[in-house]
Order: structure tokens, then sequence, then C-alpha cells
């Protein structure tokens, strides 16, 4: 059984339309029920932002500060983690975009935002993600690195370096006599980065099917069977060193091609997640959106099992509006699952009546207009 990773204390300042807000949490399951636009996903937005990154929304700092603030935001909370009991403060000096994001552990500056995954490991499903298996291969490639990031906190500075080395070549292939050697060793560490990168995610999609073999037996959800395609396919069975020096032959190859398109058009930023439905065989996208709605939910769920058997403790969940397009039994079901995953669940709804299904195992809460209040077992 994985070790509980909880939530007790909460404090936003400036935050989206939470001038000040402070909530005390006893551990069990979160539920907050209010009108659309009351603050909802704003409070779990806030939770997601004590991982790497920029939260669920993937928003801007300008964006994150509440309108009117004199400075920029904060998120304050006290975890039962990981490593113990800790306080994790985070948040912005300022609202312009070009404020750093700064990071306290128990009242000492850390060293990088990547430190928050030696406390917790926080997952989320949200509405925003729906569009998943029909959208852009780009957002496939997000959430995959984002499965990625919680098992992998290095995972997010390899390919944010690869992509700073590729934008150095375009820039170099853009000038009428490119420096030939500085070419050769941007190439070279594209290559050494694009492998990592790209045996990282195909080692998740390694675990994840297995953690899905092991558990098809539960029909709550169907399962999802995923692959990856879009780049050095068929050449993954050779040693790493092998691959990393044909894909530095396939850059030097490939700089008349890509100087004429403006940009490089073999890499891992071109590689795409394939998902299908196992028990139909049939790819994800030609689900009905109810089909895909539950495809994605057993997706999410077996990510966060699979975080909590690697880690040995059970990851931080959000999930927003997981109710409204999921009928009672399966609603149920997603309850029994979450609860057995052994930690802390944040969930959202308008309406309290489809979460009564968790009874005393969360504390229900109200959310209106940048105020919570409740705090009523169910």
């Amino acid at each position: 059984m994985p070790n509980k990773v909880s939530l007790r204390r909460l404090k936003l300042a400036d935050f989206r339309n939470y001038q000040t807000l402070s909530l005390d949490l006893d551990g069990r399951h979160v539920v907050l029920t209010g009108a659309n636009g009351a603050g909802k996903t704003n409070l779990m937005e806030a939770v997601s932002f004590l991982s790497p990154g920029r939260g669920l929304r993937r928003a801007s700092y300008a964006d994150v500060t509440r309108e009117g603030a004199p400075g920029g935001f904060t998120v304050f909370a006290e975890i039962e983690g990981m490593e113990g009991s800790v306080e994790i403060g985070t948040g912005t000096d300022g609202g312009d975009e070009g404020q750093v994001r700064r990071l306290r552990l128990n009242g000492t500056p850390a060293r990088s935002v990547d430190e928050l995954t030696d406390h917790l490991r926080v997952v989320w499903l949200t509405p925003s993600m729906d569009g998943l298996f029909t959208g852009p291969s780009a957002e496939r490639r997000r959430f995959l690195d984002r499965l990625v990031l919680s098992l992998d906190p290095e995972h997010g500075r390899r390919a944010a370096d690869f992509e700073k080395a590729m934008r150095g070549r375009n820039r170099l292939l853009s000038e009428p006599r490119p420096d030939q050697n500085w070419l050769t060793a941007l190439e070279r560490q594209m290559a050494e980065l694009a492998i990592a990168t790209s045996l990282a995610r195909a080692e998740l999609v390694g675990l994840m099917a297995g953690l899905v073999e092991a558990t098809r037996d539960d029909q709550a959800f169907p399962s999802a069977a995923m692959s990856l395609s879009g780049f050095l396919d068929g050449e993954w069975h050779r040693p790493a060193y092998d691959i990393e020096e044909h894909y530095i032959a396939m850059l030097r190859d490939g700089r008349y091609r890509d100087a004429a398109a403006g940009r490089t058009l073999e890499g891992p930023h071109r590689s795409d997640l394939l998902i299908r439905h196992r028990e139909k065989d049939m790819e994800a996208a030609r689900c009905s959106t109810g089909e895909q709605k539950a495809l994605l939910v057993g997706l999410i769920m077996a990510h966060a099992g699979l975080v909590a058997n690697m880690t040995g403790h059970a990851p931080v969940l959000l999930l927003d509006e997981i109710a409204a397009h999921l009928d009672e039994a399966r609603r149920a079901a997603l309850f029994d699952r979450v609860h057995a995953l052994g930690g802390q669940a944040f969930m959202t709804g308008t309406d309290r009546a489809m979460f009564e299904a968790l009874g005393d195992r969360a504390e229900f809460l109200t959310v209106s207009n940048g105020t919570v209040s409740g705090a009523v077992t169910s």
C-alpha cells in the first residue's frame, strides 16, 4: 500500500480571484462545489503549483496574479509529504511576465522548483484535456511529458535544453555562412538530449502498458494501448550511442533542407503519442465522446497508480469537473478507485449530489466568489 501524501493547510494570497484564503484540511479527499466561475478550478490550480511548471492551465504568472494586486501571488501549503512534514511556499514578487517563480521549503530558499518532487507528486485531469485524442500532436507530447515528469524530474530540463539547442541550430542555419564547427557541436548536443528525452518517453509508455495489462480485468473504465511514432521509427532496438550517431548524421545531412524550411524537420519535437481503445482495438480519436472521456479517466488513474508504485507514495490527484460526464455507476467506480489509490484527491463540480458516493471519505467545501466555506462531512 503506497504511503499517503496530503495537504493539511493551504493559504493563498492574490491568486486568481482569491485575495486571501486559508484552509485547514483533515487529510481526506476534498470536494469543491459551487457555481461556474466561483473559483473552484482556481483553487485546484493553486494546488498544481506545488509541482514544477506553470500549473494545470500552463498560465503566465501575470494571468495567475489577482487583477489589481500590488505584487505577485503566493501559494503556501503544509504537507504530510514523501519526506515527512514540510511547509512549502511558492510565488512571484510581481505580476509581470518577466517575474521569476520562487520556492521556499520550511522557510529556506530552494535551488529549483524541481525540489518539489522530493515531497509530493501532483497528477491532474481537467476538461481542457478532453480533446487530447483528436487535437494536434503537440498536445499529446505535452501530455506525455507531464506524465514522464511525474516520475523523472529531470525530464523537463532535458526537453527544454533540446529546444534551446535546436533554436540555436535554426538561427545558425539562417545565416549565409554558418559556422560548421558550431553546428556540429549543437547537433551533437541535440542528439544526446533527443535520445534521452525519447527513451524516457518510451520507458513511461512501456511501464504504463505493463500496468494496464496487469489491471485489465477492471472493467469500470476502458484501457489504453499507447505507442510512439514520428521520430526514428524502427531504430529503438539499437544501443543508445548508435541511435545518437544515426540522428547526428540525419541532422548533418538535413542542414540544407532544414535551412530552406526554417526549422528542424526531424526530432523528438515531431513525435506523436498514439492511443487506442484496447478492448475495441480502435483508435481513440474514432471513439465516441463518452468513450474518450472514460478512456482518459482510465489513463490518468493508471498513471497515478504507476506513480504510487514507482515512488512508494500516492500522488495528490486534481480531478476538475470529473463527475459531469460520467454515469452514476462509473462515478462510484471512480471514487472507489481514487480512494483505493491511497492518497488525497481534490475534485470539483457544480452539484454536490454527484459526489454522494464518496460518503465520509471526503470533506465537502462550498466555493463562492473567491471564498470557501462548509467543511461539512457527508
